[in-house]
């Protein structure tokens, strides 16, 4: 399945704020992402249809297996690529901007050498 930057942006932010067994619902997510609760209702409804989340009576969001798998794979991408570029010199500011760019169009060979050179 191939999911739109937003999607993965979407679905990467769910994995991070329900760490640690922390409760999500949309508003939390807008405000957290800076959006309105249109757009992320929007969203919801979509990743809801496409099996990657679930919401709870109680409004409750959760990430479906299918969804964690994505989530994880975005989230790590950004932790490798936003240490390489700091490892390389670039302000952590600047990384981490760049690193969110990135990590969704970045080919599995070049995030594989990213790790690799890390791993030395």
């Amino acid at each position: 399945m191939k999911l739109y930057e937003s999607a993965q942006d979407y679905l990467e932010r769910i994995l991070i704020l329900t760490k640690n067994d922390r409760k999500l619902r949309s508003i939390d997510l807008a405000n957290d992402m800076g959006y309105t609760k249109q757009s992320i209702s929007r969203a919801i409804k979509h990743l809801k249809a496409d099996q990657l989340i679930n919401v709870d009576d109680n409004g409750y969001l959760s990430l479906t297996e299918k969804g964690l798998n994505i989530a994880s794979k975005i989230y790590e991408r950004h932790l490798v690529i936003t240490r390489f570029l700091i490892s390389i010199g670039v302000p952590e500011d600047v990384a981490l901007h760049d690193a969110c760019k990135m990590e969704h169009d970045i080919s599995e060979e070049t995030f594989n050498s990213f790790k690799n050179i890390l791993d030395k």
